[in-house]
């Protein structure tokens, strides 16, 4: 329900006649491929003018064409700085596809849109959106509240993020938003504490001036025809990324059409923008009028005016748009009283949003609720966050976590007070600030951060230090942390520029992480004879590990920032504790699905299985919708293992089978041996039987119950495939105990110290993994695996890259496992060490099982015998051999006699030939596993 001023008649002819006025041709459908049953997705691509400037638009309808269909709402989606509409394609298609009227746009200066970038200028990029929707409401498909005013909401990401709020504040027809890694506040994001950033600014301008100087010096009578990655489209190609559609009228990028001739080197910017850059740049610090027209720009300037429902997406990785900036947003929106919900994602301007489609799936539930009316939609909770769960020994991949709570809590929930060591110290700002401290790289520092591979880098001279204890507990941050400080410096304006970072530092004091690599800039002014300041240190969500400390540094420099030119010594001391937010109320989610989901009653998981399936998710996969899940088995209740009928094979490769016609049965006890060529289909099975990938058909069963993607019996089941990937710079015992508590499961469940003993690692688990060799890695790995003392434990190639003497240290730690009465499945190359330390093999190639069965029974050796000679003996000997109670039969062999054995055992035949006066030189299976392997496969291994 929407709360509005009633339009007056003459408004609502003036929208309409808008709406045909902008529209510049035209334009052309284009059907967009769809795949399995979804609907076909046409696109117009077209060109609306706009006083001012010519607009690239593509519109995006799912199954009507032009027609339309039924009635559905409207959704406009923003792009990135720097970028087109060419970038949301995908997601338009989507939304589509979903049913909703999808409307992209390159923005002013972008793509092959004409006129200059003005960073959202409410009076052109701003009401530019308000035609859009002047635009959407002549649509005949597209749902209307009121006369010109369509079912609309908007959304984008960084500068498109920006510009959904703005459109919310200055057009009341907006109903619903969700900006993406965007800011609130320019002005503090680019000026941050009073301190330039100059690194990304610089970045902004540049990509900006770049663009736009190139191409004037290319075409010079169509200076804004767009980036240089499009010059080889055409003049009138659309916007597809097949390169389809065309667009009738003006065309596009016909060159900045605003009036105002810009200055060298400003490019596509509005020349007031460029000499408020030029002239902050050339200080090297903000001036008063410089924020001022920032700010006008910045969505913080119309916060009383968004009062519509808001989906606030912020990245922890970003050094551009920090956690502050969607707090800030949260508070005022909410405070109008609109729903609000916030979600931290892993990623941002630093590390690339890693969860892409999770976040569009959320974008698309939001609009689901409040632009369909859909009360059913799963928008999700107040406040989620993403935390590292440790890195994925199958793939190398940072696992993540959600966490949530039922409220946003802010930036300052449950502070907890840590005491400072550290005296007052001075330290000096270097001339002309070099060389700078380094604490983030744009668009890289993030991603560096969340392998634990941070390139943060304190040069000494330039900074204080004050450290924590040691946390006697884990200590999970969420939010910013604060602390005061006494600030003098010898400045001859009595100023200092001071950068604020919280590192979390390892028991050996020398190992230190800066969370998302970020870092609190602050410039204090009359500090002569001391001031007192109160150091906001960046919004983070990080984990402190028992036994680390906190360290606090204070530095005169950072590359990123704007520092004085001129040398000056500040002296600092903390006043009292460090205040760390705690935020209670915000639960991690357990590893695999919630226990609710499998525990309630039959008709309960009908229910969810059928919400679950209808679920966007953004594309079909080979996991999905199913039609129930099979009951367990109680006759196979004590069976770690029974597979029948598996069958698999991958998109790309039709025509042949990954796995095909499987089926084998292990038991409790057993070391079993999973064999075959590359290719045979070894580590597909693998996968499938830990619920990565599904199977096309058959099924697989751990005691008895059926394996599918986070089915519980899993918690029974560990694993090391492919390889193992670690936190290089934490102890081999920190990296265990971060996954376990990735899992959700209760700390005395881990049988930390037991996995530890089998695995024989000593001393090496309180050295940083980064000092490991391969063989103490492996064996890291498999104790990662055994954690929670599985039943069953699958190890991949666990002998890879090691030495004999640590083959032989992995073979016991095998054998000492299974002897416990569980369960081991190895899939190894290495024949010689499967023949050792298995109990039974099942031999696969090209996907299907060629043998099965005891390791004795594949070589041979469960009733021939191969005796070896020193000599070659005669027929008698042979005949008296084979006269022998107990034994079926002897052939003479080049290297001595294959006696098969009818009764007897070996020891039994030993002593018979012995009193025979045979040379023997030794008893064993009449060939080795290698024989038998190629045998079973035909030779190729």
């Amino acid at each position: 329900m929407k709360l509005r001023m009633p339009r007056r008649r003459r408004d609502r002819l003036l929208a309409g006649a808008a709406a045909l006025a902008v529209v510049a041709g035209a334009g052309t459908w284009t059907a967009a491929s769809a795949s399995g049953d979804a609907p076909a997705v046409h696109r117009q691509d077209q060109v609306l003018k706009m006083p001012g400037a010519d607009i690239d638009t593509s519109y995006f309808l799912a199954g009507g064409g032009e027609d339309g269909g039924a009635k559905r709402p409207a959704v406009l989606l923003g792009h990135g700085f720097g970028g087109s509409k060419d970038d949301v394609r995908e997601q338009a298609e989507r939304l589509a596809r979903d049913g909703y009227a999808v409307m992209t746009w390159s923005a002013r200066g972008f793509g092959r849109s004409g006129g200059r970038i003005g960073l959202n200028d409410p009076e052109h990029e701003v009401k530019d959106v308000s035609r859009l929707v002047d635009w959407l409401a002549a649509r005949p498909e597209v749902r209307l509240d009121a006369d010109g005013d369509p079912r609309v909401g908007v959304s984008g990401a960084s500068y498109g993020g920006a510009v959904s709020l703005l459109a919310a504040g200055h057009d009341r027809r907006v109903d619903a938003i969700a900006p993406e890694i965007t800011y609130w506040n320019l002005a503090d994001s680019l000026f941050p504490g009073g301190v330039f950033k100059k690194l990304w600014s610089g970045i902004f301008f540049t990509t900006g001036s770049a663009d736009g100087m190139q191409q004037a010096g290319t075409a010079p009578q169509d200076a804004g025809a767009g980036r240089p990655q499009d010059a080889g489209a055409g003049a009138g190609t659309g916007a597809g990324a097949n390169g389809t559609g065309t667009a009738t009228g003006s065309a596009p990028g016909s060159g900045p059409q605003d009036g105002a001739p810009a200055g060298p080197g400003c490019g596509r910017f509005t020349p007031e923008l460029c000499a408020m850059y030029e002239r902050v740049a050339v200080a090297g610090k903000p001036d008063a009028e410089a924020r001022a027209l920032l700010e006008r720009r910045s969505p913080s300037a119309v916060a009383d005016r968004i009062k519509v429902p808001a989906l606030i997406v912020q990245g922890q990785d970003d050094s551009l748009f920090p956690l502050d900036q969607a707090d800030a947003m949260a508070a005022a929106i909410a405070a109008n009283g609109a729903p609000v919900a916030v979600d931290w994602a892993a990623g941002g301007h630093d590390g690339g949003m890693r969860e892409a489609d999770r976040v569009q799936a959320r974008v698309a539930a939001w609009f689901d609720r409040h632009l369909k009316g859909d009360g059913s939609a799963d928008t999700g909770p107040a406040f989620r966050v993403s935390r590292s769960g440790g890195i994925d020994s199958t793939d190398g991949e940072v696992i993540l976590r959600g966490a949530s709570g039922d409220r946003y809590p802010g930036l300052a929930s449950g502070p907890r007070d840590f005491a400072l060591t550290g005296r007052e110290q001075t330290f000096t700002n270097p001339a002309g600030g070099a060389p700078p401290a380094l604490s983030s790289l744009p668009g890289i520092g993030g991603q560096l951060a969340s392998f634990g591979a941070g390139l943060s880098l304190d040069f000494p001279g330039q900074n204080a230090r004050f450290e924590s204890a040691p946390m006697d507990a884990d200590l999970q941050i969420t939010g910013t942390p604060t602390v005061t400080l006494k600030v003098r410096s010898t400045a001859a304006d009595g100023s200092a520029v001071l950068f604020g970072k919280v590192y979390d530092v390892g028991p050996d004091g020398r190992q230190q992480v800066l969370p998302s690599q970020l870092v609190a800039p602050l410039r204090v002014e009359n500090a002569q004879q001391g001031a007192t300041v109160r150091l906001r240190l960046p919004a983070i969500d990080h984990s402190v590990a028992a036994g680390h400390r906190l360290r606090l540094v204070v530095a005169a420099t950072d590359l990123g920032y704007a520092t004085p030119a001129a040398t000056a010594a500040y002296t600092v001391s903390v006043e009292g504790p460090l205040a760390v937010p705690a935020a209670p109320g915000v639960r991690t989610a357990a590893a695999g699905m919630p226990a609710w989901t499998w525990g309630l009653p039959l008709g309960a998981l009908a229910l969810a299985a059928a919400l679950l399936g209808f679920r966007r998710t953004g594309g079909g996969g080979a996991g999905g919708a199913r039609a129930g899940v099979p009951q367990p088995d109680p006759a196979l209740a004590d069976v770690p293992l029974q597979i029948t009928g598996l069958a698999k094979r991958y998109a790309k490769a039709q025509d042949r089978y990954a796995v095909r016609d499987l089926s084998f049965r292990v038991e409790k006890g057993q070391v079993l041996g999973l064999l075959g060529p590359n290719g045979a289909g070894k580590t597909t099975t693998l996968r499938m039987l830990m619920g990565l990938i599904s199977p096309d058909a058959g099924e697989i069963r751990v005691f008895g119950h059926a394996v599918r993607a986070g089915a519980p019996v899993l918690s029974r089941v560990g694993a090391f495939v492919e390889g193992a990937g670690f936190l290089p710079h934490l102890t081999g015992r920190a990296n265990l105990e971060l996954y376990w508590q990735a899992t959700g499961r209760p700390a005395e469940d881990s049988h930390m110290a037991e996995a530890l003993e089998i695995a024989g690692l000593g001393d090496a688990l309180e050295r940083a993994v980064r000092t490991y060799s391969q063989g103490m890695r492996q064996r890291l790995a498999i104790a990662q695996a055994m954690l929670g003392m599985p039943d069953l434990l699958i190890l991949d190639e666990p002998t890879n890259g090691l030495d004999p003497p640590q083959i032989r240290e992995m073979r016991d730690v095998m054998i000492r496992y299974a002897a416990g009465g569980r369960t081991v499945i190895v899939s190894s190359h290495l024949l010689s060490e499967v023949e050792q330390s298995c109990t039974h093999l099942v031999v696969m190639d090209r996907g299907q099982r060629v043998a099965a069965g005891e390791v004795a029974e594949i070589t041979g050796g469960g009733d021939t015998l191969l005796v070896t000679l020193a000599e070659p003996v005669d027929e008698v000997a042979v005949e008296k051999v084979a006269a022998l109670e107990g034994v079926g039969s002897v052939v003479a062999a080049d290297d001595g006699l294959l006696v098969r054995l009818d009764g007897a055992t070996a020891a039994g035949l030993i002593a018979e030939l012995v009193r025979l006066e045979v040379p023997v030189t030794g008893v064993g299976p009449h060939r080795r596993l290698e024989d038998a392997f190629l045998t079973l496969i035909g030779g190729a291994a």
